[in-house]
């Protein structure tokens, strides 16, 4: 019998690494990204999500969506993972390349287990003043 797990945290952020001793280190955690022109392409970010308090087998899929039209940005395919008791714990890194955002405005980051939505969470596309010196 699968006990459905929570989702401990999900979160942006430019790069994950991870130490000798198991422990996972996020950096330049976000919610905004900065473009000088649109569309724009946002070269790596990565979703960190944590599930626990579960048991059974599971998959995952982290979706980006554009609340303009409801399109997707990019979708993972399913990512399955296994909690062998309540006590367990599993973390999933997904990395995202080359993202074409076609506007600026409101994106959402989507989590589902088993094609369920367990959290969405906005992702902001911001245009840049042209006299702007700031990186994305």
């Amino acid at each position: 019998m699968n006990i459905k797990p929570n989702l401990q945290f999900s979160v942006l952020c430019d790069d994950v690494r991870r130490e000798d001793n198991g422990k996972f280190i996020l950096l330049g955690l976000f919610e905004t990204i900065n473009a000088k022109k649109f569309p724009a392409t946002h070269s790596t970010l990565f979703v960190v999500n944590r599930w626990c308090k579960g048991e059974g087998a599971f998959t995952q899929k982290i979706r980006i969506v554009n609340t303009i039209d409801k399109t997707f940005v990019f979708q993972t395919e399913d990512q399955s993972f296994e909690l062998r008791d309540i006590d367990s714990h599993h973390t999933l890194v997904s990395r995202f390349n080359n993202l074409l955002f076609p506007n600026s405005g409101k994106y959402w980051v989507e989590v589902l287990l088993d094609g369920e939505l367990m959290l969405n969470y906005p992702l902001i596309l911001k245009q840049m003043a042209e006299n702007s010196n700031k990186m994305s």
